[in-house]
């Protein structure tokens, strides 16, 4: 597999396998960091989560395995392998897992 700085290039994957659970524990993998925005894997244990927080930039999340709980400016939504939400620039929001889950964040800063 060809890797540059932080991402894999011009070969096929997995995305559930570029990323390992560890417990207790929320993992994060960057695939691509560029001035436009980032592509990053995550990978949660269950209960684990992210504390509420904002973001300057709108930032779409797809669940690749697994559910979990994705709160944004205190509405809750339930999301479970192969849905999507975004979370809206300056929105507060957090996220918790409700099972391990693995999940990919795409931020767009312009």
């Amino acid at each position: 597999m060809h890797q540059s700085k932080n991402a894999l290039t011009a070969e096929p994957a997995k995305l559930k396998d570029l990323i390992n659970y560890q417990t207790g524990s929320v993992v994060s993998r960057t695939l691509i960091d560029k001035t436009a925005g980032t592509i990053t894997l995550f990978a949660f244990d269950n209960q684990q989560g992210l504390s509420e927080h904002t973001a300057p930039y709108d930032a779409l999340v797809y669940i690749i395995e697994g559910k979990a709980e994705v709160t944004i400016s205190d509405k809750s939504l339930r999301l479970k392998q192969g849905e999507i939400t975004i979370m809206p620039a300056n929105e507060p929001h957090a996220l918790t897992a409700k099972t391990k889950f693995k999940m990919l964040l795409t931020m767009i800063r312009a």
